[in-house]
């Protein structure tokens, strides 16, 4: 008796009939795909830079030299792309995540709430959920280059319970200045706004830059993109 196999009759149905157990994946399927379609059509009330313009960087002729922390969302530069790279390469993703939910212990220790502009240009974006180690999202500006180098090749030489794993290959690696240009490239069929001055002149930019340093210009441009109106509600 301890071995007899329960069900139900529709259970029996669907497991038996081919046919029956297609249209009801198909059913199934519709209904996840409806879900995933339907925000879409709401996405300009979803991107918060659309009610607020001053969350995204209006670039114009500017160059990436001509921005400043706070002046809003932009894409990224040629060696904070290869830092983002490396950083997806490496899985960092599984123990970081880069979304601050609106709740008040978060907000006490990591910063503003993440917006939903402020990852308009990542693909894939690295909000995540685990925790291994803290959240990334606004670390940019909390430490020094310095120390971020030294977590980096010896991650418990800062921070003694640490269990993140050494990194001292990323001052050998060098950036592949082509690959990066083609991956820029790809961006742009996406919906990030590189130009082809942008794209042209990404190799000559990490010529001779190491790993190491676009891992460090990543973590610093980490959520300085936006400067918030503490008052301001970007939900509504």
């Amino acid at each position: 008796m301890a071995n007899q196999i329960h069900s139900t009759k529709l259970q029996d149905t669907i497991e038996r009939k081919v046919f029956v157990m297609l249209v009801f994946l198909l059913v199934l399927l519709s209904v996840g795909g409806i879900v995933e379609i339907v925000p879409l059509f709401y996405l300009k009330d979803t991107m918060e830079h659309n009610k607020s313009p001053e969350i995204a960087w209006e670039r114009g002729d500017k160059s990436f030299n001509d921005w400043k922390a706070g002046d809003g969302v932009r894409p990224y530069t040629p060696l904070e792309l290869a830092g983002r790279d490396v950083y997806i390469r490496e899985g960092c993703y599984t123990c970081h995540s880069q979304m601050i939910r609106p709740f008040r212990d978060e907000k006490e220790r990591y910063g503003h709430y993440s917006l939903a502009s402020e990852s308009m240009y990542d693909h894939p974006f690295q909000w995540g959920s685990k925790r291994t180690g803290p959240d990334l999202a606004r670390v940019g500006g909390k430490y020094s280059d310095d120390w971020h180098i030294r977590h980096l090749r010896a991650p418990r030489s800062v921070v003694p319970e640490s269990v993140m794993p050494n990194y001292p290959w990323f001052d050998e690696n060098i950036i592949d200045g082509d690959a990066l240009a083609a991956n820029m490239g790809g961006l742009r069929m996406v919906g990030v706004p590189y130009t082809d001055a942008d794209i042209a002149s990404a190799a000559a930019e990490v010529q001779g830059k190491t790993e190491m340093d676009a891992m460090v210009a990543y973590l610093q441009v980490m959520g300085t993109m936006v400067k918030f109106d503490e008052t301001k509600d970007y939900r509504e």
